[in-house]
């Protein structure tokens, strides 16, 4: 088996999860005070370098640290996110780097894990601001305001994975309770700089986002790695959901949405979300052979799909695997029942698909490809999830790319944000008019007997699985962390527990270098850390 290769790397998991931050160079807001711009006219290819590399590390291994397989961006957030929540999870075992999410001790302030998170947003939110500065604001140069442009709207999407985490939602009465520190282009005493509240978070994020689509009007994008005007809207009406604006988020969802249209039935029959040109990603993350091969292990390849073998997740048996509660759920007819085999290890998007052992020339077909095993493949367990493709089954380069934006959620979005303007019938035909055509055609919203608020968040659950969106739904919704009832979970022993919606477990502590450096932010407090089988009598509306 492979295992031997992952030794080192799995006893390094454990060692160093908790090692002390305050010995590390700090990787957020706090370094700006040292950063010196050249100015765009002086030097112009800096400014591009800036450009670039701030979309290169929105996914890119080791970012932060050098050598962490748990270190893969925005793309790792996503996958720490989800793992936090309700939906997914990955074996409880010495090679499951991400253990802090299942168990939720993320909260510990000096855990890698944690500080990666905070430190990629802090980051990128640098580099942004770097490009802003390296411009002359009052500039009439068409390439220097697009590219402020797009870097606005990565400082909002930077800002939209942070605040959600740091403080209590706006339904939850947290409009006005400190979240994040607030660093932009005009900042100047870093160690001074208070936590933000919410409201003032989400303006940032909006007027970056305004203007983002004012100026990025009529432009044509090279690729859908980089940010257009629609990319923009898309933002904005996330930021307007969270905010509980729904008149405003179901016009930008359908203003992002334009031109664009959801895989069919016949596309998600087969693993997929691998390739950005998919017609229905509006934006996404482009990775490249060279980029993953800085550090194959810390890609959205290795950790949550389960045809590479080049990665942990194959290889140690750390599958990304659906909660049973949500999967039950699921109807028979509704060709999303596939995305995970079933607890005989099948599934029809296995069809057709055959996985080669370089080493041995033995190869497994269709559904004999859960239970075939190599020195870089394990068995899959039940409900591994086999909806996230490869370009190549067994591949070992890990240049799947990331979709940061489909159009579906922009869908899902409008279905949602049109009901609660006031027009049900309206967003309960835009749901039904989606579920019917791609995804499930005897669908009928009603049949359930859920809200109709619970509906689309079970679409959103299963629709959205393993993408990101899972903690901060949970979290704007005001809802209940439920993992199992009772003892009907098939999630592992440290990770099956149940939590109220107001408990302060939920929110992010800041790490010790933000703490140590800006003496003006209080941290968060409150909460215990979840213990095995609490709350087994906490519903969520849906897997009830």
């Amino acid at each position: 088996m492979k295992l031997n290769k992952f030794a080192y790397l799995a006893l390094a998991s454990l060692a160093f999860a908790a090692c002390d931050m305050e010995d590390v160079v700090p990787q957020g807001g706090t370094l700006l005070a040292t950063q010196v711009q050249e100015t765009y006219i002086a030097a112009p290819s800096r400014a591009e370098a800036l450009f670039s590399g701030m979309f290169t590390n929105l996914g890119a291994p080791t970012t932060v640290y050098s050598d962490r397989p748990d270190d893969w961006g925005f793309i790792m957030m996503a996958f720490s996110n989800d793992l936090e929540a309700a939906d997914i999870w990955i074996p409880n075992s010495g090679y499951n780097w991400f253990s802090v999410c299942g168990e939720l001790t993320s909260r510990n302030a000096d855990y890698a894990n944690p500080y990666i998170r905070y430190a990629a947003a802090y980051n990128e939110i640098a580099a942004a601001n770097d490009i802003i500065k390296s411009y002359p604001a009052d500039t009439e140069d068409a390439d220097a305001i697009n590219k402020m442009a797009q870097a606005r709207a990565i400082r909002a999407f930077s800002y939209l994975n942070l605040a959600p985490y740091f403080q209590f939602s706006y339904a939850a009465g947290g409009k006005d309770f400190p979240c994040v520190p607030i660093v932009t282009e005009a900042t100047e005493d870093f160690t001074n700089n208070p936590r933000a509240t919410v409201a003032e978070v989400y303006k940032l994020i909006v007027d970056d986002l305004t203007y983002a689509i004012e100026k990025l009007e009529g432009y044509t994008r090279p690729d859908k790695a980089k940010i257009d005007q629609q990319v923009a809207y898309g933002l904005r009406a996330r930021a307007y959901l969270n905010m509980e604006m729904w008149a405003e988020a179901a016009a930008d969802a359908a203003k992002a949405a334009e031109g664009y249209t959801p895989a069919t039935m016949e596309e998600v029959s087969h693993p997929f979300l691998k390739d950005i040109a998919e017609h229905n990603w509006i934006w996404g993350y482009d990775m490249t052979e060279t980029t993953a091969a800085t550090y194959p292990y810390a890609t959205s390849s290795s950790w949550i799909r389960s045809f590479s073998a080049n990665g942990y997740a194959a290889a140690g048996q750390v599958y990304s695997v659906c909660n049973n509660l949500l999967y039950d759920k699921i109807a028979d007819t509704d060709v999303r029942k596939g995305w995970w085999v079933d607890a005989n290890l099948e599934s029809p998007l296995l069809e057709g698909l055959t996985w080669t052992d370089p080493a041995t020339g033995n190869s497994a077909t269709g559904n004999e490809i859960p239970t075939f095993e190599t020195a870089d493949k394990l068995a899959f367990l039940p409900l591994t999830n086999v909806k996230f493709g490869c370009n190549t089954v067994g591949t070992v380069t890990n240049d799947e790319d990331w979709p940061f934006m489909r159009v579906e959620e922009m869908i899902l979005i409008q279905a949602e944000a049109v009901a609660k303007a006031g027009d049900e019938p309206k967003g309960r035909q835009i749901l039904e008019d989606f579920v019917k055509t791609y995804r499930n055609p005897e669908y009928n919203s009603v049949v359930s007997g859920r809200s109709f608020s619970d509906e689309v968040w079970f679409q959103r659950r299963v629709e959205l699985w393993g993408e990101g969106f899972a903690n901060n739904d949970t979290r704007r919704l005001n809802k209940p962390l439920v993992r199992f009832h009772d003892s009907k979970s098939n999630v592992p022993e440290a990770f099956r527990f149940n939590m109220t919606a107001d408990d302060g477990w939920w929110l992010m502590r800041f790490t010790t270098t933000e703490t140590n450096t800006n003496l003006a932010v209080v941290d968060n407090t409150g909460g215990t850390q979840p213990v095995q089988d609490q709350n087994a009598d906490l519903r969520d509306g849906v897997t009830d």
